[in-house]
């Protein structure tokens, strides 16, 4: 089992918390209409308070979980960035066994949301041990996140391997490394370092897709 302190998992969680301190509470992130104050209050919410939470992944529940969501925003935001640090052993998000396998993305995703909204970003060297974990991830996700689009859609990663998804119909292709397949495919199409070939209108559908959970 990964090590829960040297995972990739926890390294981009203890990168984020830091990240968060040194721009604030109140920078932008790529995740529309949050603040950095939003995204700390989200994973807060989501691995402290999974009842609350759960209208991460039921549409009928956004409200509810959006009104919990500003209650946990507007605490301390130092408080927020501590709780973020240290996730709670009992939740079934962040327990010792299930943290690295459930957060990798997660916490790789968000840290990017936040670096990708600030202005001069770069991308980032990252170990081979995350490139392998994401491109696992991408390879999990990959097909339930694209199959309702009308392309047939391949994601190459060289040196990784090559996943084949979406609906079938006009062929896409798209290229890059792990890490950047996988804000690809959760939605960060446009800040994402991939080149994308194959059918000139589905290249732009996918483009513009509104992909990810």
């Amino acid at each position: 089992m990964i090590s829960r302190v040297t995972g990739p998992a926890r390294i981009e969680r203890l990168a984020l918390a830091d990240l968060l301190t040194d721009v604030g509470p109140d920078a932008p992130t790529l995740c529309e209409g949050w603040t950095t104050r939003d995204l700390a209050a989200h994973l807060i919410l989501r691995e402290r308070h999974p009842v609350a939470a759960a209208g991460i992944a039921f549409p009928r529940l956004r409200e509810r979980t959006a009104r919990h969501q500003a209650k946990v925003a507007r605490r301390d935001f130092t408080k927020l960035l501590h709780d973020l640090r240290r996730p709670p052993v009992w939740s079934l998000l962040s327990n010792p066994l299930l943290d690295e396998a459930v957060n990798v993305n997660e916490m790789f995703v968000h840290h990017e949301d936040v670096r990708r909204a600030q202005p001069g970003w770069s991308p980032r060297t990252l170990s081979p041990q995350l490139q392998a974990e994401l491109f696992s991830r991408v390879r999990k996700t990959a097909r339930l996140f694209l199959r309702k689009l009308p392309l047939s859609v391949v994601l190459d990663a060289p040196r990784h391997g090559v996943i084949e998804a979406g609906g079938g119909g006009p062929a896409v292709k798209v290229t890059g490394d792990p890490a950047e397949l996988a804000l690809f495919i959760y939605g960060r199409q446009q800040v994402s370092k991939v080149e994308i070939t194959g059918d000139p209108a589905g290249v732009e559908r996918l483009r513009n897709a509104r992909l990810g959970v």
